[in-house]
């Protein structure tokens, strides 16, 4: 069987009647992207491909491989840089299927087999975007890099060393500066990155024109990027493979729905992303989208998954099909958390019917014990300020929120610490069967001593008592906020008699 690259797209190879195919074009290098893997090309690679069909960009990606290792670099190279991009989930209440060959990646640089070819990058004119996702971790300080390694292991680095080449090329030249666009998944990414590139050109003794240059020439935008993208397919790239005719070693899949805040300066003259229909916003403040995606997408996984572990189920999809817990999700999303949020309601609801979509995605398995991780945390920062919010508008206690602050409780009752995990207890119909409780050890300590006093004093106030004074899990003290200790004490003690089902259905 034939691989996907340039020769079979110019052949007379028939591709699937279901498989978009553009014609090739040749496209001079405008992004320099570090990252070669699974999210940035069901993301801004497509995007990317998108404009180009439209003959909106006319420009393509030349991939940094960011670490050591790694094979897709190689595999990209094999096949010309296409892959076929598989879109698949639900929309608008039916189930899509969308492959389309992806051409936007025009090859992919190992600086640390061939660092001449990655800084000649740096002479392009054309050139003029930088893209990242080198995972959270990656946007970090190091202060082992060297501006005379080859490369600098760390990302800002790696740029920094780029783009003092880029300066010299063209003699400071300021129309040479570039747009950076990182996407990793922390808070002001591009603020961030912009100050850790700026002390390495200090520390590195860089001189001050090259320091004005950085400040006044480059643009460090921040970003929110919202698409689940589930990568290679390996369970199912037999039957895949069979069915499109030809092989394809870095085929990706992705769900329907994406989402992308820029902030920072409006480039979408040269980045034309919206032009081209794809859900991009160019804003000076983000705070309202990442407000609305940390309270409304995250905050309805955190507030849901607890209880609906507790009741039987493994995965997001299946408490989706589930009445009882959907309805339950859905009345915290529409009458507890969209009520706090300060954007159009229209706005609102529109998004969060596309959560919902998202959730019932039939081929994303979406474990829940996953997204369990580090659940005291995630409470704060995405349920927490919707219920004190809530609260203060009402003044009421909100029934879901308080109800997953209870279901919280009841799945971290468990004994027995290893590492960073506490092992709990699950009984659905006569069956049981332990679960790793993971968070950190402190947290671990603290629920395991409480529990324990619980069984020796069967007081639920109690124990609710200490969980909401506990400053260091909440940043606060709960217990300050009249009737929240009464109404998560009675959502626990119905957990603990009717079981995490009766008591979800309770609340409804």
């Amino acid at each position: 069987m034939d691989s996907l690259n340039k020769a079979l797209l110019n052949s007379d190879f028939q591709f699937p009647e279901d498989v978009k195919v553009s014609p090739w074009q040749d496209l001079p290098e405008k992004v320099l992207q570090f990252g070669e893997g699974n999210f940035l090309r069901g993301f801004i690679d497509w995007m990317i491909h998108q404009m180009n069909k439209q003959g909106l960009f006319g420009g393509r990606v030349c991939v940094v491989q960011p670490i050591t290792f790694g094979a897709v670099c190689d595999m990209l190279n094999e096949q010309d840089g296409l892959y076929t991009m598989m879109l698949r989930g639900v929309m608008d209440g039916k189930v899509v299927e969308d492959k389309e060959i992806i051409q936007s990646i025009s090859r992919c640089i190992n600086p640390y087999s061939d660092f001449g070819a990655y800084l000649e990058c740096a002479k392009n004119p054309d050139l003029r975007f930088i893209i990242s996702n080198t995972t959270e971790a990656g946007i970090a300080y190091s202060p082992d890099d060297k501006p005379t390694d080859m490369p600098p292991a760390s990302y800002p680095g790696k740029l920094t060393v780029f783009l003092y080449a880029r300066y010299k090329a063209f003699n400071g030249d300021p129309s040479k500066g570039m747009v950076i666009i990182p996407c990793e998944l922390i808070e002001k990414n591009g603020t961030t990155l912009k100050s850790i590139v700026l002390r390495l050109a200090k520390e590195w003794g860089y001189e001050q024109g090259f320091i004005d240059w950085l400040e006044n020439s480059n643009h460090f935008l921040s970003t929110l990027v919202d698409r689940i993208v589930t990568g290679y397919p390996r369970a199912e790239i037999d039957t895949i493979t069979e069915k499109l005719g030809y092989k394809d070693n870095v085929l990706d899949t992705a769900e329907p729905f994406h989402f992308f805040v820029i902030e920072g300066g409006d480039f979408s003259e040269e980045l034309p992303l919206a032009q081209a229909g794809l859900d991009v916003i160019w804003t000076e403040d983000m705070t309202p989208y990442r407000t609305r995606k940390v309270r409304i997408l995250n905050g309805a996984h955190t507030m849901t998954v607890l209880g609906a572990y507790l009741t039987g189920l493994d995965t997001v999809k299946e408490f989706m099909d589930d009445d009882t817990i959907h309805a339950y999700m859905n009345k915290g999303l529409f009458d507890e958390i969209i009520p706090t949020l300060d954007l159009p309601k229209e706005e609102l609801e529109s998004y969060t019917a596309a959560v919902s979509e998202r959730f019932a995605n039939p081929f994303i398995r979406h474990m829940l014990l996953d997204i369990s991780l580090n659940s005291t945390s995630k409470y704060k920062s995405r349920c927490l300020p919707s219920l004190l919010t809530y609260i203060e508008r009402k003044h009421e206690i909100p029934q879901v929120l308080s109800f997953g602050l209870a279901a919280l409780i009841a799945f971290y009752r468990g004994e027995g610490i290893e590492g960073r995990s506490l092992t709990g207890t699950r009984t659905v119909n006569g069956n049981t069967n332990t679960y790793k409780i993971q968070d950190d050890v402190p947290v671990l300590e603290f629920f395991e001593k409480i529990w324990k006093d619980y069984a020796e004093d069967q007081d639920a106030k109690a124990l609710v008592t200490k969980v909401l004074a506990n400053t260091s899990l909440w940043g606060q003290d709960l217990t300050a906020q009249e009737g929240l200790t009464d109404v998560v004490t009675a959502h626990l003690e119905n957990i603990l008699k009717n079981g995490a089902k009766a008591a979800i259905a309770s609340v409804l």
